[in-house]
């Protein structure tokens, strides 16, 4: 008896003692925030959960806005087992033995089970497929949660027999609201003592949290455990919360969406003519620890890519800014990549070069080789003159203005069409005036 008080005290601490976040996870549906897309009245993830007919699910979204809340609220609902393992700290062995005793209780109670794993994208692929068998015979109902684009951190298999629900990050104001419900919730931290917190302290953190309802609240909880109350009051003011969340934490992945997608807006940006939208998305890359040299590589291929001949120092640019980052660093670096990056934003654009290449390309791959015109094959060694290489091949330079109308393996404008834009639109003028069908502009 001793022994069971002791155990249930001790239970009890470490439940009072346990992070903000953990006290006041929800325990229903209505309770879990900012996913009405997935879990609005009537969609077909709720109307599963409700029904306690849940298929093998996987969760994906940022850190924060619901995952493990939502499989500990099934675990609540549903009359099967529901077993769950943190892919960082489990193995095969563990899957094993969950699955095993999943199989006795199919087989001789008629249950079903849940498993849920988190943080799925941590398994390699062949921990992934040893669940395969056992989710594709139903033994395991599988919940898999990650941060990470299941489209790329899950195997296909998995994938295929499981639905995917994207979780968004949470709104500024779907953080204050979740912070508000805390405040008011029974098991909120603060002893006997009365909690009040500004609302300019609240929205601090709810800015500086970035989507994440975990490090919202757990802020929220420091700011309330270091604040000694007055009176019976704890009162959080704004200095308090900024003490609490002093910096912004970027949910940014080097090889993950964080990466792509950054990178992605950043090269559209300089596309799109939109020299702001640059900085703030390469500003974005620099503060989450991207790599300059990335950063100067994007630069270098959208300046050939998207502005090409258009204007030819873009590339000029791009490309010593690349070098002068190899030797500068960061963060002067920094100033190097910003002009770099802005040049190639504001430059005139084409993409007649890069179209040219790619339209090339594919007829060296799919069309008859062309053969070299017998006037332009290699006539400078012993015996070329006897088989009659490089014969009737005429020196441009000989001729006024350095050019001469001479066939050349390829009709003029199979290839590159240059636009009317910038630098580019004098070497249209120029090609027009030499004569000759020239492709026109408007594919391109």
């Amino acid at each position: 008896m001793a022994k069971d008080l002791f155990e249930s005290a001790a239970a009890e601490r470490m439940r009072k003692e346990a992070p903000l976040a953990r006290r006041v996870a929800p325990r229903l549906l209505d309770e879990l925030i900012g996913q009405d897309h997935i879990l609005g009245a009537g969609k077909i993830l709720r109307r599963a959960i409700e029904a306690d007919r849940v298929t093998s699910l996987i969760l994906y979204g940022p850190p924060g806005t619901g995952k493990t809340a939502l499989a500990r609220i099934i675990a609540m609902r549903t009359e099967g087992a529901f077993d769950s393992v943190n892919a960082v700290t489990s193995g095969v062995k563990d899957l094993r033995e969950i699955i095993a005793k999943a199989k006795q209780r199919r087989i001789h109670e008629s249950r079903r089970t849940i498993l849920f794993v988190d943080e799925i994208h941590r398994f390699n692929r062949a921990q992934q497929d040893a669940l395969l068998p056992d989710v594709e015979n139903g033994n395991v109902i599988l919940i898999g949660a990650t941060t990470e684009n299941p489209f790329f951190s899950v195997v296909a298999p998995l994938l295929s027999r499981s639905q995917v629900f994207e979780f968004h990050r949470l709104e500024e104001e779907d953080l204050a609201a979740l912070m508000t419900r805390a405040l008011a919730h029974q098991e909120r931290g603060g002893g006997e003592a009365e909690v009040t917190v500004d609302d300019d302290a609240l929205n601090h953190i709810a800015r500086y949290a970035e989507g994440d309802a975990r490090r919202a609240l757990n802020a929220l909880d420091i700011a309330l455990l270091t604040t000694p109350p007055e009176e019976g009051i704890i009162h959080v003011d704004l200095e308090a919360a900024q003490e609490s969340i002093q910096r912004k934490m970027l949910h940014y992945d080097k090889t993950g969406d964080g990466h792509y997608d950054s990178a992605s807006a950043f090269i559209k940006s300089m596309r799109g003519t939109d020299p702001d939208s640059a900085i703030y998305w390469m500003a974005r890359m620099l503060e989450a620890g991207e790599d300059a040299r990335f950063i100067a590589r994007r630069i270098c291929i959208a300046a050939s890519e998207d502005v090409g001949n258009a204007d030819p120092m873009a590339l000029v640019v791009a490309t010593t800014a690349w070098q002068a980052c190899e030797f500068v660093g960061l963060p002067e670096a920094r100033i190097i990549l910003a002009q770099a990056a802005t040049y190639v934003a504001c430059a005139p654009k084409s993409n007649a070069a890069y179209s040219a290449i790619n339209a090339a390309l594919k007829d060296v791959r799919e069309q008859p080789t062309v053969p070299v015109p017998t006037h332009l094959q290699d006539a400078s060694y012993k015996g070329a003159k006897k088989l009659g290489r490089g014969a009737g091949y005429q020196y441009a330079h000989d001729h006024p203005d350095g050019h001469v109308e001479q066939f050349y393996g390829v009709e003029r404008g199979a290839y590159y069409r240059p636009s009317d834009r910038g630098k580019e639109g004098e070497f249209k003028k120029r090609l027009d005036s030499l004569g000759g069908d020239v492709a026109d502009d408007s594919t391109v």
